[in-house]
Formats: structure tokens, sequence, C-alpha cells
């Protein structure tokens, strides 16, 4: 499987807390809820989108416990999201029991755990994905294993925030596959990452141009 990464983003690249002000107060984070105002039909669509490419799910513990509290609750037949969610496998990095709300959960805690998670790209399927669960996220940015970035890049900036990236880099060129606008302004983006390339400006003959290494 391909290991997706699917979160909600700020123009200052701060994933924390986009559905509520309670969702996650920690580091004293107090903007929560900031995609909400601007989630309209299109951000819906893209979400749906994403959806329909699981085969399994990875969530941190945060990601999961939120998620708990609310998806059992969906029961509309036609949402594909709530369908996908509460029907699917679900692997959890925690250290403690997830108890018995879904009972096609499954934890990943012993040993290595990035290890753990390449077992699990090893199996048949179509992605497995990461929804919020930044920390995890973030680890997984790092150590190179994602093969697809999705981002609701909202046009909202809050400052400090927890997000996937970082200083600790690596550094990538991404190639946009999609991409959409949606009425509120909110940009759906599909994103591969590659190697990163460096240019310069140049000028050439009197043309103003990009010089690419040799």
């Amino acid at each position: 499987m391909k290991l997706s990464v699917n979160l909600f983003m700020t123009l200052d690249g701060v994933s924390q807390a986009p559905g509520s002000p309670e969702e996650d107060t920690r580091g004293e984070f107090s903007f929560g809820g900031w995609l909400m105002p601007l989630f309209d039909e299109g951000c819906g669509r893209a979400v749906d989108g994403w959806f329909s490419h699981t085969s399994a799910l990875l969530l941190g513990r945060r990601t999961y416990d939120t998620f708990a509290s609310h998806w059992p609750q969906v029961t509309d037949p036609d949402d594909r999201v709530a369908d996908q969610i509460n029907s699917g496998p679900k692997h959890v990095v925690t250290s403690s029991p997830t108890g018995d709300v879904w009972s096609s959960t499954t934890t990943v805690l012993d040993g290595d755990i990035l290890a753990r998670i390449r077992d699990l790209k090893a199996l048949p399927g179509d992605e497995l994905q990461v929804h919020g669960s930044i920390r995890l996220a973030r680890a997984l940015h790092q150590a190179g294993m994602v093969d697809l970035y999705r981002f609701l890049l909202a046009p909202v900036v809050v400052g400090a925030g927890a997000g996937i990236f970082g200083a600790e880099g690596p550094a990538l060129t991404m190639t946009t596959s999609a991409s959409t606008v949606t009425d509120s302004g909110v940009v759906a983006l599909e994103l591969t990452p590659g190697e990163f390339g460096t240019a310069s400006a140049a000028v050439e003959d009197g043309t103003d141009t990009i010089e690419h290494p040799a």
C-alpha cells in the first residue's frame, strides 16, 4: 500500500485543532476550529475523495480518540467517510488499550514502530492513510516514508501551532498531482514527494532566465 498523509493546514503550516476550540489545546493553542468557517461542499468532496482510496487507517492515539467520540454516532448510510472510518481496519500507535469502540482496531505497540509501519505498507491494498495525527505524520515525513501528501490548505494564519513540517526536514520538491480551489478559497492539494532541486536567476543574451544546474 502507499502511505498517504491527509491533513488540514493553515497558510503558516499549522494542522492543530482544525475542528473545534476544544479539540487540541496543547501548547496553549487557542485558535482551534479555524477550518470550520471555511469548510464548504468543495472541502467535503475533497475529503470524500481521500477516503475513496482508504484501505486502512493509521492513527495516533489522540486522533483515534477524537474519531471514536464522533464517527460512531454518524449512521447516515450515504456517508462514505463515516462508513470507511467505522467499518474499515484501523491501526493505532499507542501504549494503552483502545477500548471496544471498534472491533476493527489493532495497535502498533511493540518494537520498532517504523518497522511495524513498513510491514503494514507491504500488505496489499490501495492506501494506508494517516489523518490528523500530527506527531505521527511528522515522524513518517522525517523518515521519508510518505508516498503521497494531501492537504486542505485554508486561507487562515494562526501563528504558533503544531504542523507536519519542521526544521528537521527532509528537503523535498513536491509534484502537484491534483489541485482545486473551493468556493470558500480552500485549496485542495495532492502532492507526491521528489528529490529536492535548486536553480538560479540569470541573464542570458539580455533575457531574464532561469539557470538549472548541469
